[in-house]
């Protein structure tokens, strides 16, 4: 969320931000409810002030056994006590549906983002690798899967439903090799290596923006307020709600791996086909909280996206940088890179991984704030970007390392943690 002065302050630019953002937020109607909420506060705050008064003259009354002021007193002091308790519901309720819209309102997007309705619009602006061409009938990344015995959709629907997969064989041990390649480089450039929890409660899910807006694509345990994460950024942000950290502690680098779940509402038959969009699968995440400091901000958002582009490079995927537009890019964004993986049966770049910085728009939902040397409280900045999402990665991963007798090479930096194996199907 943002500064509710900021915006008091400043509602063209908040308005400019709904707008280029697609958000339907009436930011006229949030700023007429304040209105009501300071007013109203300001009244039960001043009888609550004549109260106190009152309390003192009461005493004062007592000890001067001046009786028939200390009754006078006494009854105006009940007329104040029946106006708070007629009047503090209201101003809880109204203060809850300012917060609820508070909760809504987008953050103002860096003006380096492109104005852009949808991901029509995005802006490519940096590519790596030649596509991949091959001298022979190449095969997609299901054909592959199954031709190596690589996975079991038909077995897993019937355990789990649409959109299930069961990795079988060399698939299970690349993924699990994925995993730990990318938790060992992040971890020894500086980062430290979290497994956080899957499930997580209603707070974690405000406090990183999945909430309220995001709920249709979230699993819920019912009756136990948690719910299943689609990402470690939902739990690492949980982690530090409410905790006021040292700003010579700062910045924390997190790499964080969960299995994830999510929901894909409004997906029903897009990528049906293989291990593209499914439900479950497993992601590591990089995560940082930093001073409040928009150059440090955009040090580390250059930063993040460097990590994954080595990490990319070192499986050897040709790729190219999104910078996403604002009608893209989310409500908590400042600003947001995607990289997206070439992927030879469909002729086109895939996203993934998903780079952003948030200033305080997390930090302010978590309560999340810092001393600095000056020893001032402030709200940190958040930012986050993928590492590797598997089986996702798995995709341009097969097809752009496929060979012509069928097997499958396996990038030189995945083979110490596949025991050095070369190939799948050799």
């Amino acid at each position: 969320m943002l500064d509710l002065t900021f915006i008091r302050n400043h509602p063209d630019v908040v308005k400019e931000a709904a707008h280029v953002k697609n958000n339907s937020i009436d930011i006229d109607a949030l700023l007429a409810l304040d209105q009501k909420v300071v007013a109203l506060q300001h009244e039960v705050e001043e009888a609550r002030a004549k109260q106190n008064q009152l309390s003192k003259g009461i005493q004062q009354a007592a000890r001067e056994k001046n009786t028939e002021l200390r009754n006078d007193l006494i009854a105006e002091g009940k007329k104040l006590a029946e106006f708070i308790k007629a009047n503090e519901p209201e101003l809880n309720q109204l203060t809850e549906e300012r917060y609820n819209l508070l909760l809504l309102v987008p953050n103002i997007p860096d003006p380096s983002a492109p104005v852009g309705k949808d991901e029509s619009e995005n802006v490519p602006f940096k590519y790596w690798g030649e596509k991949t061409e091959f001298g022979f009938t190449a095969l997609d990344h299901y054909d592959l899967m199954l031709k190596h015995n690589l996975v079991d959709i038909e077995r897993a629907v019937k355990v789990a439903g649409s959109r299930s997969y069961v990795l079988r064989g060399e698939a299970a041990r690349l993924e699990l090799a994925l995993i730990s390649f990318a938790m060992d480089k992040m971890a020894r450039k500086g980062f430290t290596p979290l497994i956080v929890p899957s499930m997580a409660r209603d707070f974690s899910f405000i406090g990183s923006g999945q909430f309220p807006k995001g709920r249709d694509q979230v699993y819920e345990v019912k009756d136990q307020d948690l719910f299943l994460v689609g990402t470690a950024e939902v739990s690492i942000t949980g982690m530090y709600k409410d905790e006021i950290l040292k700003g010579d502690e700062l910045p924390l680098k997190f790499v964080g791996y969960s299995p994830c779940y999510r929901q894909e509402a409004g997906t029903y038959g897009k990528d049906t086909r293989g291990v593209f969009r499914v439900h479950q699968f497993n992601k590591v995440e990089q995560y940082i909280i930093c001073k409040a400091d928009h150059e440090e901000s955009v040090y580390w958002f250059e930063q993040l996206l460097q990590n994954a582009e080595e990490l990319i490079q070192d499986l050897e995927l040709p790729y190219r940088v999104i910078n996403v537009c604002t009608g893209d890019m989310g409500d908590g964004k400042v600003g947001m890179y995607d990289i997206e993986c070439w992927v030879p049966s469909e002729g086109r770049y895939r996203e993934t991984h998903s780079c952003s910085y948030l200033h305080e728009w997390q930090a302010r939902r978590a309560n999340l704030r810092y001393r600095d040397e000056n020893g001032k409280v402030k709200f940190v900045h958040t930012l986050n970007n993928t590492a590797i999402a598997s089986p996702r990665i798995l995709i341009p991963l097969l097809e752009t390392h496929q060979q012509e007798d069928g097997s499958i090479r396996i990038p030189e930096a995945l083979r110490p943690f596949m025991g050095g194996q070369e190939y799948i199907g050799r």
